[in-house]
Formats: C-alpha cells, structure tokens, sequence
C-alpha cells in the first residue's frame, strides 16, 4: 500500500503557503484514507496550527463558515477549501456537540480526537505521513477501530457508531472487537442524534459495495433504535414453500441483490417490512401474508418522513414496494397494460426488485418465476424500441384535438381519453391520428 500522496496542485499550495508564514499544515482525515487506498477523495480536507484569524491573513480569499470550530474556507481560482485549525475538544454534553472548542499547536493533540484510526493520519510533501495511532496498520488489515478509547469516541458523537458501519460497508472492513461492544453498550445514545444526520448515514451505507453490512447495524443494537420495524423482520419466521429465511433475512438477500440506485436500494431494505403486522398461519400451519404490500407501503412512509427523506424518494419507495409482487403475464398486451398501471418511470425498477425478490427466496418454483420475469423484460424492451403507446402522453391524439372537433371541456374529454387509450393497449396499431379522431368523434355521441 502507497504511504505517497499525490496533493492537487491547489492543495498544496495551501500548504506551502502556511508554512511559509510559519506554520504547519497537512492533509487530514478521510482524503488521506482514501489515497492510502488507491482512491479518489470526493474533497481534501487540510489542518494546521495557524488561527482562523492567521490563515486569514495568509490567503487573500476567505469564507468564515465554521470559524467558531476552527474552520476558514480558503478559495482559490474559484474552489473552496476547508482549512481547520488543531483543535482539542472540551466535555461533551449531548452526544454531538463539545461544550468548548480549545485551539492547539499540537497535530497529535487533534488527530486524537478523531473518530478511528483509519481517519487519524495527515499528510503533507515535507514530513510525509504522520500516523501516531496505527491507522496504516489497521488499513492493511482491514479493521475499523476508534482512536483510543471507543466509548469515549462515541460519547463525544453518538452518530460515529453508524459511521463505523458505514465504513465496513463502504471499504469491506471489520470492526475491531472493543469497538463492537462499546456499540452494542452504547446504541440507545442514537436518540440524540438527528434525523437527517441517521439518514445521510443510513444511505451512504446502504449505497455501499456491501448493503448486508445493515445486519451488522441490526446485531449491534443500532437499527434497534434508527429502525425498530427491521428488527420484528428479523423475528418473523416464514413457515411458507417459497421461502427459506426469515423475513430479515430475506430482506438482507434481496438488498444485495439490486443495483446501488438511492429509493431502488431503499424498497429493497423495506419491501417486505409489512410482513410481520400480515403474518397468518392456517391450519397446514403454513404462513401467510396477504395484504403486506399495502401495509408495507405505509409502514415505509411513516419510516421515511421519520427520518426526513425527500418526497421524491418517499413516492418511489412506496410505488416499488406496492408493485414488488405484482404478477405479470408475459404477453405484450399484459405488459402494456402493466407499464401504464405501474407506471413508465417505475416499470424498469419493479422488475428488478421483483427479480432480486425472487432470488433472495427457496428454491421452490424459483426457475420457473425468473424465466416469467425475463420474458417480461423482453417484451417491455421490444415495447420501448417500437415505440408503443403505454400511457395518455404517447397517445397520437390530445384534449386540445378532441376540443377542436366540439367536445365540450370537462369530464367528457375524460372519459373518451380513457377509451381511446384502452383501444391503444390492446391494438397499439390504432395509435394514429387519423383512426383515434375518427374513434373520438364516435364516441361523442355514446
């Protein structure tokens, strides 16, 4: 693993600039991680000794957007970087917050509050590498393992219990042991924490190259907090033919199973989340669960408004989730009518749900079920290159055209909107003008 970081020229010149009035500067956190790791950083975060008030008079452009915690924006050639003063945290008092922030000329002093080693190294071209808490070690061996003491760590900021879920997600990492107790101990502190926050994390964790990693959230106590509905899904057994796990379980298959998009990742995680408040058993003693996607979709919305998500992702989630189980002849008339039921935009995203659901079940007619699901997706593709009608937008004909052949406005337009439609689904050749006008002005007079 490279311990050489190649810095963006306006990075460095940060740096040069502030040891050049006399003070250190380095790299900090998450970028020195990552290209550690042979990746990317999305941005590059850089402390130093100097004040506020100091890289303020270092750099001709500034923002003061955090200037209470230590933190200036220097701009150059129209990009902002955060520059950060060392910094030892005072007492905290609501698991986010620190009561006081005191400035420090020490970097080993600030990189110990940090929240795991793996975060705790800097960098810059002079001095190289600077990693007094094994960060580097923990890297090669693939460990998530706070700085010091973990309940410390996660006393000072609660939501760092998710973070190191997140990152064994996102970087296919264990966490260290100690740090898997201090979670366990400490999981009910996640009340304080807001709920925007648990969502930022909850999606970077679920967006990640391994989504399952939310059963570790459920085994240490997290999701015990953020998401008590998953945990009765882990409780519920599924005595059925079709399935093989509970219903936990079942979810944590299907997740890993559709690709990293936002509200499809999010359906996947609460598709089945109904099941538990659906559950019957009949005198066979086989379970059922009739109903639970409605149930499910509405579970899915109190969850998603508790955790502040946006309305777009709210309104897909709950469409995926109400389809997930819909059953589809494989004919083009069926599908046809399929798009237009479930909608264009969603169509594509059901499918692949409805896929991942199948594969994350026994093996009891599963063949057969993913060969009705690829004759499904044939005929949808054909539809798409034909250009076949599927809903009011594509039909050859409109309101304004039906007005100005004297239909009145109002419900009639409608309704024979509608019928014209339903002629389109079944004989997509009618979608033309001419026969729809013809058609419109017969159905005037019905």
């Amino acid at each position: 693993m490279q311990q050489k970081i190649h810095l963006p020229e306006n990075v460095n010149t940060i740096i040069c600039q502030l040891e050049a009035a006399g003070y250190e500067a380095y790299v900090v956190g998450g970028c020195v991680r990552d290209s550690l790791l042979g990746r990317k950083p999305d941005d590059w975060d850089i402390t130093t000794s100097a004040t506020p008030e100091q890289v303020k008079r270092v750099f001709r452009r500034t923002i003061d957007t955090g200037i209470q915690h230590g933190t200036v924006t220097v701009m150059i050639a129209g990009e902002g970087y955060e520059v950060t003063t060392y910094r030892i945290d005072g007492e905290y008092e609501d698991s986010r917050h620190p009561k006081a922030v005191i400035f420090t000329a020490n970097l080993t002093e600030d990189l110990k509050r940090r929240d795991f080693t793996i975060n705790a190294m800097a960098y810059n071209e002079r001095s190289g590498l600077v990693d007094a808490f094994g960060g580097m070690e923990d890297l090669h061996s693939g460990i998530v393992r706070c700085v010091g003491s973990p309940k410390e760590r996660f006393g000072e900021d609660a939501l760092r219990m998710m973070r190191a879920v997140r990152f064994s997600a996102q970087l296919g990492f264990t966490i260290e042991q100690q740090t898997q107790q201090a979670i366990v101990s400490l999981a009910s502190m996640l009340v304080h924490i807001s709920a925007e926050r648990i969502q930022t994390e909850l999606v970077k964790l679920l967006l990640s190259p391994h989504p399952e990693q939310i059963r570790l959230a459920y085994q240490l106590g997290i999701t015990k907090i953020i998401m008590p509905e998953l945990d009765a899904a882990f409780a519920t057994t599924q005595n059925n033919p079709h399935h093989i796990y509970t219903v936990g379980e079942h979810i944590i298959y299907c997740l890993e199973q559709v690709g990293a998009d936002k509200a499809l990742r999010i359906a996947a995680l609460l598709h089945d989340i109904g099941k538990p408040a659906a559950k019957t058993t009949d005198e066979q003693g086989i379970d059922h669960f009739y109903q639970h996607e409605e149930i499910g979709m509405q579970m899915a919305e109190q969850i998603l408004k508790r955790l502040k998500f946006d309305n777009d992702t709210l309104n897909k989630v709950k469409r995926y989730i109400q389809f997930h189980d819909y059953d589809c002849e494989p004919t083009p008339r069926a599908v046809r009518r399929a798009i237009h039921k479930i909608g264009e935009a969603y169509f594509a995203q059901v499918l692949e749900l409805k896929r991942a659901d199948t594969l994350a079940q026994s093996l009891y007619q599963r063949e057969e079920k993913l060969a009705r699901i690829s004759q499904v997706e044939e005929i949808y593709q054909e539809i798409l290159e034909q250009n076949q009608c599927i809903s009011l937008k594509t039909m050859q004909i409109s309101g304004d055209d039906l007005l100005a052949i004297g239909i009145p406005a109002g419900r009639q337009i409608g309704r024979i909107l509608q019928a014209l439609l339903e002629d389109v689904l079944e004989n997509p050749e009618h979608n033309n003008y001419p026969y729809l006008l013809e058609a419109a002005k017969q159905q005037k007079f019905l």
